[in-house]
């Protein structure tokens, strides 16, 4: 059986350096050229069929993009014969170079006409493919190319945009617009996601993300540090269960968290930790809270916590998750400090427990030789246990003391830089949730919705993290991520239902078994032998 795959995402030059050593382990580039083109007909042909009913415009640049429009208009010419095909060929034909001025010579060749100009008649098309500009380019688009940008954009009101590769004129190595780009409804790319499709803003106008294999082999991936997560990647955590499990097998989360006026908190992350699947779930709040949160669920255990004696509640527990609604006192700060630096279960930290002293730089011993409670193996092997830490923007300026516009400028450098600094996994919320280990590795999310932005959202999270680390200790780094994609697509699927205003965080607990059957159906439709 594979291994569930990681899906990379590359900037421009990596992409470059993938397609050069594709040719010269031997695929030609003409071959990947027309690969390129086969998958973005057989996208049309799956959303979009029958092709005989739709007139079709394709734009071509000069460019190897321009090649692989041109390999879409043929075999839509010679195979489908759609009602109208406008293609289309905004640069000189003396200007074509290499296998892009090959795949012209093979259109003209099949008696497909070739406009200069985009017609009149060709505003009226239902699929408009675009394939003006790759990933090559470097500053704004200008001159003809931004003027076809712009008819894309305002002059075809009947046409679903497929981009062919990348939407023309979007970066391919940044989220932040240089220039106006083309909006697409859909962008098949090819080998990899970019980096400029994957964050936001760009993400919201590159449509639904295809990623097409045209025949670059994997090892060339190798060593690529920023993957997007996909449903396939979590089909160890969606498989069937074992038929003697019981709720022994399946781990006890202990959470720390809620206090008076803050109970919801708390029950939302125990809550949150049993419907993800934990066997076990103690919530440990302050004694006068405790009757509110056992009202939530009768599911959940609870054990009155006053802020001493976390050691005795710890035994026997997978997983520690603190935070939601806990509070900020120096007592609570040195209690988390204390555990992160003691303890040797694996935590999720969020809210009030996200205390910058208690995660110094790699340079402080308490990182590097794994002290206090840790046994013996994980002393010798000085790897510090699981420490999961879950901030939005806000909190992650109080981590680092950089302003939230700095961290969402580049949210992927943020949180690589503090996870590799401090030995620590950090999800770092908001859209586009990025997850940064401390070997440097990035994973994007693209899951979630703004109908999640509601109080209550992030300590679902919690108790989702914490009941898919509770279920796959071994396997931290996908646990996280799993929980992180299905709180996404629970919140997406509960949008659908209930709209973006009405949607409240626990729907997402509503949602989940949903999101949990929709993730399974599409990692096991990309699995084969």
């Amino acid at each position: 059986m594979k291994p569930p795959p990681v899906h990379s995402v590359l900037t421009a030059a990596e992409m470059r350096e993938v397609d050069r050593r594709t040719i010269e382990m031997g695929i030609p580039g003409i071959v990947l050229m027309e690969n390129a083109g086969h998958r973005v007909v057989e996208f049309l042909v799956e959303r979009f069929a029958p092709l005989s009913e739709h007139r079709i415009a394709v734009l071509c640049g000069k460019g190897n993009n321009g090649g692989d429009g041109l390999v879409v208009a043929r075999q839509l010419y010679t195979r489908f014969r759609p009602g109208a095909l406008h293609v289309v060929l905004l640069a000189d034909p003396q200007e074509l170079k290499g296998d892009a001025a090959a795949n012209y010579r093979m259109l003209q060749a099949c008696g497909c006409p070739v406009s200069r100009e985009i017609p009149q008649e060709a505003h009226y098309a239902t699929l408009l493919l675009d394939a003006l500009l790759g990933t090559g380019i470097s500053g704004p688009a200008t001159g003809r190319m931004l003027e076809a940008i712009r008819e894309i954009n305002r002059g075809f009101p009947l046409a679903k945009v497929v981009a062919v590769d990348i939407p023309s004129g979007m970066p391919s190595d940044s989220g932040e617009p240089v220039g106006e780009f083309a909006r697409a409804d859909a962008t098949v790319t090819f080998t990899a996601a970019k980096v400029g499709q994957v964050l936001a803003p760009n993400c919201d106008y590159v449509g639904e993300l295809v990623v097409a294999p045209i025949g670059s082999p994997n090892s060339l991936f190798d060593g690529i540090p920023l993957s997007l997560l996909m449903p396939e990647m979590f089909r160890t955590l969606l498989a069937p269960r074992p038929s003697g499990g019981h709720k022994g097998t399946f781990g006890h989360v202990l959470v720390v968290a809620g206090s008076q006026g803050k109970t919801g908190a708390a029950a939302m992350a125990g809550l949150g930790a049993l419907r993800s699947g934990a066997g076990l779930v103690t919530v440990a709040s302050s004694a006068d809270a405790i009757p509110q949160i056992a009202a939530h669920a009768p599911e959940l255990m609870t054990a009155p916590f006053e802020g001493t004696g976390l050691e005795r509640l710890a035994e026997g527990k997978t997983v520690i998750a603190m935070g939601p609604g806990l509070g900020r006192t120096r007592e609570i700060e040195a209690m988390v400090a204390t555990a992160v630096r003691e303890f040797d279960q694996l935590m999720v930290l969020d809210a009030d427990a996200l205390v910058p002293e208690a995660f110094p730089s790699g340079t402080d011993d308490r990182f590097l030789s794994s002290a206090g409670r840790l046994t013996d193996d994980k002393k010798r092997s000085s790897v510090p246990p699981t420490r999961v830490l879950t901030p939005h923007p806000g909190e992650m300026s109080r981590l680092t003391g950089k302003s939230t516009v700095e961290i969402q400028k580049d949210r992927v450098q943020a949180a690589r830089a503090f996870a590799t600094e401090r030995h620590v996994t950090l999800v770092l919320k908001g859209q586009r949730t990025v997850i940064a280990f401390p070997d440097g590795r990035a994973w994007i999310n693209p899951t979630g919705t703004p109908a999640m932005g509601k109080g209550g959202s992030g300590d679902i999270l919690t108790g989702l993290i914490s009941g898919f680390l509770a279920q796959f200790p071994e396997d931290p780094d996908r646990a996280v991520a799993g929980a992180v994609y299905l709180h996404g697509l629970a919140g997406q699927i509960g949008a659908r239902a209930l709209g973006e205003k009405g949607l409240l965080a626990t729907d997402l607990l509503r949602y989940l078994p949903d999101a949990m059957e929709q993730a399974t159906a599409a990692a096991w439709r990309s699995f084969s032998l």
